[in-house]
């Protein structure tokens, strides 16, 4: 494994804590909204032996300060890697991290050398039909302050998908999985945060997808919710020449899931750009 370096550096209103690892062109992983920097786990150490891989955990996750209001989370990556001194890189994002790191870089296009997009809908995504499953019940058991129930939920929400019981995955997975959604619900991190998050990106990422021109690869998992997949298909539509990865047997942490499928597409898709 690569030499380490952590911190923390400092944003508006508090702390992000970072990790960075390898050398050769940046490489940054933003985390899901129910998870932190853990979830990159099973990418961090064959990620870094060809790149500089730097992760972090989002303000009310992981190590991270809580939040305390409102935040804009496209400045706070945009803060983290003005700090760090990276001038540009490739951007890599699942789920709510895709889409500030979709917005991220239609606000500020010289920072992106490339993007992945893991199980994201881009901001101003309307979905159709109705909620998942599971997720009016977990809202609730939030504001009852039933954080085990409400964790359980969300891991059947996000780890298991629509179509599978729980007994149906890895055990190991969603155990990981709750251990860090834990710590943003004890935060609050979901209502005090990103109800009404600061500064959205207006126009929204879905009515500019057509001015993303960098190589972009879209993965999502082939038993996540349909709305999800419907969004991963009008990102390829949209942006000219986006790539798409479906990891089967996976929901909307396909990364984690299927870890040794995703690092050899990844990889092979950031050699393709290199070249």
């Amino acid at each position: 494994m690569k030499k380490i370096t952590n911190g923390f550096i400092d944003v508006d209103g508090g702390k992000l804590y970072y990790e960075m690892a390898g050398t050769g062109t940046p490489l940054v992983l933003t985390h899901a909204g129910f998870v932190d920097s853990g979830m990159w786990d099973g990418q961090w150490e064959e990620f870094s032996y060809s790149y500089q891989v730097i992760r972090y955990d989002m303000r009310g996750y992981g190590k991270s300060s809580p939040a305390q209001g409102p935040v804009c989370r496209r400045d706070d990556l945009y803060h983290l890697l003005q700090q760090l001194g990276v001038g540009r890189a490739v951007l890599l994002g699942c789920s709510m991290g895709g889409e500030i790191t979709l917005d991220l870089t239609l606000e500020y296009p010289e920072l992106a050398a490339g993007l992945v997009l893991v199980s994201t809908a881009p901001s101003g995504f309307q979905p159709q039909g109705a909620p998942p499953a599971n997720l009016l019940e977990m809202m609730a058991a939030v504001q009852q302050g039933d954080l085990e129930r409400a964790s359980d939920l969300q891991i059947r929400l996000w780890v298991d998908g629509p179509f599978r019981r729980p007994e149906q995955v890895n055990a190991r997975i969603r155990q990981r999985a709750a251990e860090m959604n834990r710590i943003a619900l004890v935060n609050e991190t979901w209502a005090r945060a990103d109800v009404n998050p600061l500064r959205p990106l207006v126009p929204p990422a879905i009515e500019r997808l057509d001015q993303v021109r960098i190589p972009t690869l879209i993965v999502y998992g082939a038993l996540d919710n349909p709305e999800v997949l419907r969004a991963g298909d009008l990102m390829l539509n949209k942006i000219r020449g986006a790539q798409k990865l479906v990891l089967s047997d996976s929901a909307h942490v396909p990364n984690m899931e299927k870890p040794s499928e995703f690092n050899r597409a990844v990889l092979s898709f950031l050699e393709a750009i290199k070249a």
